[in-house]
């Protein structure tokens, strides 16, 4: 066969500034004020508070109100992020989620409608509890690229719609939130760059974690369905290997890749599993206690808003030092994983994710 006949790619467009990065300048969370106590499923299912937080590091989580979806929680966190960023708007939208309002259309076209960014280009990322930093590398993306000037990421779940509530082994892990970012258009030398990713998945593995039903897998097969298989699962012991091996080959990738040592990393902010995968996934980089960043005991596992929930929360308690640098790593669903180093900006005062 003969080679194909290639031809060189064009000069890029000076529209398009060399060295051009992704730097936040906005964040935000909010949860909802329903708080669910380990108190509160210990009278409805065969668990206690001891066993709960032995086992998880989770005293409470939040739930959404019935009749409260998942873009009423990204709207909150979405219309606070753009606050703190000084009220600018947003040229793209991007929704990391699990939990969509519904399975068509995407709930970005319809946040931005309601946050005023009409005409905005918005779309959902679906990568489970590793949607953040997969929407955090997509909004980066349409930054370096010239497409956008300022993204809106939201990263928001609402668990406890898809969870069976009598399901013991997770309804005790699951809460819902959102949290939320604003890039603009920088450098890669200023406080607030967004740095290196390292993403990855396999796919072999996407029975460890998922919904069974609702998808066109289920709708094109023949046969009952299963109540059971409309709610989410996940097989714990397992997943628990995959996250901290994953999490741990992930976020020292990045580190490689940005010719850093874990030494050099000030906070470490992980996708809020539970305390246990937190704590070995920092024993595993050899990083201390202390630079471990965690939110878990007060929200639970948030999926795709843990992060930024996290983020938020430690910056209100003004955790975060101008110029520090945070790494942050995700394992979810899919399976997939990423991790990416960013520099801790200036920003303005960020408000609690709990307050109202």
């Amino acid at each position: 066969m003969p080679a194909p006949d290639l031809r060189p790619c064009p000069p890029p467009s000076p529209a398009v500034p060399r060295g051009r990065s992704a730097v936040l300048c906005g964040l935000a969370g909010w949860v909802p004020p329903r708080v669910v106590t380990n108190e509160e499923l210990s009278r409805r299912l065969d668990t206690s508070d001891a066993w709960i937080r032995t086992r998880t590091g989770i005293g409470r989580r939040h739930f959404a109100e019935a009749g409260q979806a998942t873009s009423d929680l990204a709207v909150e966190a979405g219309r606070r992020a753009l606050d703190c960023a000084g009220g600018i708007a947003a040229d793209a939208v991007v929704v990391a989620t699990t939990t969509p309002d519904r399975s068509c259309p995407a709930t970005a076209p319809v946040v931005a409608a309601r946050l005023g960014l009409t005409g905005a280009a918005a779309f959902d990322v679906s990568a489970v509890c590793t949607g953040f930093v997969y929407g955090l590398a997509s909004a980066a993306g349409l930054i370096a690229a010239g497409v956008a000037e300022r993204v809106l990421l939201i990263g928001a779940d609402t668990y406890s719609t898809i969870v069976d509530p009598g399901d013991r082994a997770n309804a005790i892990i699951f809460g819902d939130g959102a949290g939320a970012v604003v890039l603009r258009a920088g450098h890669p030398d200023e406080p607030g760059a967004v740095g290196h990713f390292d993403l990855g998945s396999d796919g072999a593995g996407e029975e460890l974690i998922m919904v069974a039903a609702g998808g066109s897998r289920q709708r094109s097969t023949p046969g009952d369905v299963s109540p059971q298989d409309h709610h989410f699962s996940m097989r714990g012991k397992e997943v628990y290997r995959h996250a901290v091996t994953r999490m741990a080959d992930s976020a020292s990738a990045a580190l490689a890749l940005a010719d850093c040592k874990a030494d050099d990393i000030d906070h470490f902010v992980p996708h809020q599993a539970n305390q246990r995968i937190l704590r070995s996934v920092a024993e595993s980089l050899g990083l201390p206690p202390e630079r471990c960043v965690s939110n878990v005991e007060s929200v639970g596992n948030t999926g795709a808003a843990s992060i930024p929930l996290a983020l938020a929360d430690a910056a209100a308690r003004h955790a975060f030092k101008p110029g520090e640098r945070v790494l942050l790593t995700a394992f979810g669903g899919g399976l997939t994983w990423g991790s990416c180093l960013l520099n801790w900006p200036v920003l303005p005062r960020v408000s609690h994710p709990h307050s109202q």
